[in-house]
């Protein structure tokens, strides 16, 4: 049985700013565009949380939210930096460690370099280890495969460590709200509300048939993570496809106006991410879904690695008005890149091996 642990540090940006910064502890704090320039928030600290205020939210809506909410711009670079620092103490005790942002990862224990035989106790240790050399917090769940790591590693934040042991894990799973469930997003979890789905206990009584017929080939995922299954292997070299965003709206668009406004907004977060992952793609991918749950997708791909938001926006708002509405609302867009290169590093990688690995933890 293997032993994963996944590592999420707590409101990384937001808490790296105000550890160098020290007017900003205590206050509520969002790293991102401020209102005037329409962009959206990145991070946000759990004092500006307790308001409502999230990733991609619009900062013109995080304002609104918190009157007195701090805006501050984001620094890549150092947060690049820390994550060097937190990848190499992960690589002190195994190099199985696969990034999933700046501030995410899981890491593959069950044969660790130090032998030691609880990943529970090398959970600690890592946790201590960023803190002393940091001065940042990271919250860490523990179990037997990565969905279940994942799920853990959210039950005690900040700062905290929870592990889900094997004979936990199914009763865990069946009390889980299906809105909490990890890789559920809001649009599934409504679609799943509809289908009278409202727990992991309920996700169980569907047959694996019924789940791809509602949901395609997710359905096939749905039905092993319902029952805690979950085979997937801590990949240190995964390789990134694309970078994207998207949103989903409880009540559907039926202005194009707003729509081309909404575009701009995840626009700006797909920029956010690609700076991230220091990384820009050649083909944009527009996607639409109607009320209906109808999707279609528009591509276009250039000469260019696309890495300005400007460019981003452009494109996506072209993609958009070559799509005919007809009159039909719409609940979700989504805008994504691929064909990535450029400037990919995955610490650890040789030039070759560089220039198709995933961003620095």
């Amino acid at each position: 049985m293997r032993k994963i642990i996944h590592i999420d540090m707590d409101a990384f940006y937001a808490s790296v700013e105000q550890r160098d910064y020290p007017r900003y502890r205590g206050k509520p704090l969002a790293v991102g565009a401020t209102p005037h320039q329409r962009g959206v928030v990145c991070a946000a600290s759990y004092e500006a949380r307790t308001f409502g205020i999230h990733s991609a939210l619009s900062s013109r809506v995080a304002l609104q939210r918190c009157p007195h909410l701090i805006f501050v711009p984001p620094r890549f670079d150092v947060y690049r930096l820390i994550s060097q620092q937190i990848r190499a103490i992960f690589e002190q005790h195994t190099d199985l460690v696969e990034p999933v942002a700046l501030d995410e990862a899981y890491l593959d224990v069950t044969e660790n370099k130090l032998g030691l035989p609880y990943a529970t106790t090398i959970a600690r240790a890592i946790r201590a280890s960023i803190f002393k050399e940091t001065g940042l917090t990271a919250s860490a769940g523990v179990s037997f495969n990565k969905f279940l790591a994942k799920m853990a590693s959210g039950l005690n934040k900040p700062n905290g460590l929870t592990v889900i042991l094997p004979e936990q894990a199914e009763t865990f799973v069946e009390s889980l709200p299906i809105e909490k469930f990890h890789g559920i997003g809001k649009v599934s979890a409504t679609k799943m509300h509809e289908l009278d789905i409202h727990t992991g206990a309920d996700l169980t009584q569907r047959s694996e048939a019924e789940l791809v017929h509602h949901f395609g080939k997710v359905g096939h995922h749905y039905f092993k993570i319902a029952r805690a299954q979950d085979d997937r292997l801590v990949e240190a070299n995964r390789i990134r496809k694309s970078v994207g965003a998207e949103t989903s709206y409880a009540q559907d668009l039926s202005d194009r106006a707003v729509m081309l406004h909404e575009l701009e907004t995840i626009a700006e977060t797909v920029y956010q991410r690609l700076e991230r992952h220091q990384t820009g793609g050649r083909t944009i991918t527009l996607k639409v879904k109607f009320a209906d749950y109808q999707q279609i997708t528009r591509s276009r791909t250039v000469m260019n690695s696309i890495r300005e938001v400007a460019t981003i926006v452009s494109l996506a708002q072209e993609l958009f008005e070559a799509v005919e509405l007809e009159g039909r609302n719409v609940r979700l867009l989504g805008i994504s890149l691929s064909n990535l290169g450029g400037e990919e590093r995955s610490l650890g990688a040789s030039p070759l091996e560089s220039s198709i690995q995933l961003v620095l933890f």
